[in-house]
């Protein structure tokens, strides 16, 4: 392959400006600067792409804990719910027990009124009779006396 000079080049300066003259120069010289221009978008482009998913992936990490949050709060009022619910059976249990109670409590009062109301006769009964033997005693002491021996 032969190359032809039209100026032998003396200088960079001097082969700058003959490329400058030459459309096909200033074609190549474009794409070159177009590529760096490219390469410079790219990675512009590329920091705003991960900027941008950056920002996604805190926004999707700010909404999941947003969630969660939610799902904490609801969970904690269901537990509410729930142990107010059985709360309120255990008093109602509770209550219901008292009733039982006091009805067997109640049953067994009276049974035990009755009881002691038999033991109050009873024994005003046996005080009557410890008095009708004291007099009888006290009588038959008064006889025996009375009476004179006969022998």
């Amino acid at each position: 392959m032969d190359f032809f000079f039209e100026e032998a080049p003396d200088s960079k300066s001097n082969h700058n400006e003959g490329r400058d003259k030459d459309p096909r120069m200033l074609q190549v010289d474009n794409a070159e600067a177009s590529l760096s221009r490219d390469d410079d978008v790219e990675e512009n482009c590329s920091s705003i792409d991960i900027s941008r998913r950056v920002q996604e992936l805190v926004e999707k990490i700010h909404d999941r804990r947003t969630n969660d949050q939610k799902e904490i709060e609801s969970f904690q009022q269901i537990i509410m719910d729930k142990v107010t619910e059985v709360c309120q059976q255990m008093k109602q249990d509770m209550y219901n027990v008292y009733e039982e109670n006091s009805s067997e409590m109640q049953g067994k009062l009276l049974e035990l009124t009755d009881v002691l109301e038999t033991c109050t006769r009873l024994h005003t009964e046996l005080l009557k009779a410890s008095h009708v033997l004291a007099s009888l005693q006290e009588g038959l002491t008064v006889s025996h006396t009375a009476e004179p021996i006969t022998e």
